[in-house]
């Protein structure tokens, strides 16, 4: 399988990497995935932005990149000239904190900005690490060492927040979970897989798997 590099990426991105893992009694085989590490960095996608459901409705979280010619991925550096981390916290703030796991995973999502990772690969990566984890993914994520126009089991351009995907429907996985905002907006799907994880907690890999 090989993905794109995504910021806090969308539940369907999280299904399709839980897909490759094999559960067991006696052991877990993690997912194999590959990481496109040599495309250009494309504007209005995952690859910096994602989507979370506020008491306005759906809104769009953004990370804001240094436009200074570089167009690898993994060159792409992050903008931290202004406050976005801030607002990001303020916006999640608003959006979970009556959810019932939101201020458990708080702090520690709440690190990995304070680092202040670089690029924006680092960023998607570490903030992915961790998710994987919290849901209770195992996955083995490789960066590739180039680029293949016609991969095999390829979904870099195949998630994108411009286009319909039927990702969840094919993997059995069209349902919905606990929203804080659903009675307002109804159940509102392919969100930021934080939103299953704030109001989910560790039983989301219940409904990713």
């Amino acid at each position: 399988m090989i993905l794109s590099t995504a910021y806090l990426p969308p539940v369907q991105y999280f299904a399709l990497v839980a897909s490759g893992m094999t559960l067991s009694p006696d052991r877990v085989s993690p997912s194999r995935v590959y990481l496109e590490a040599c495309e250009s960095y494309r504007k209005q996608s995952y690859r910096n932005r994602c989507y979370i459901l506020s008491p306005g409705g759906v809104e769009m979280l953004q990370v804001p990149v240094v436009h200074d010619g570089a167009r690898l991925i993994t060159d792409i550096r992050v903008d931290y000239s202004t406050p976005w981390v801030e607002k990001t916290f303020r916006t999640l703030d608003t959006a979970y904190y009556t959810s019932a796991f939101y201020e458990y995973y708080r702090d520690d999502l709440m690190a990995v900005y304070d680092a202040r990772p670089a690029t924006l690969w680092e960023l998607n990566s570490r903030l992915t690490s961790y998710l994987l984890g919290k849901t209770g993914i195992s996955a083995e994520l490789i960066p590739t060492a180039d680029f293949t126009l016609n991969a095999d089991d390829d979904w870099r351009e195949r998630i994108d927040p411009k286009k319909p995907d039927t990702i969840l429907r094919d993997l059995g996985l069209d349902r919905p979970y606990y929203q804080v905002f659903a009675d307002r907006h109804g159940f509102q799907p392919g969100l930021s897989v934080i939103d299953l994880l704030f109001n989910e907690g560790p039983d989301s890999i219940l409904w990713l798997k």
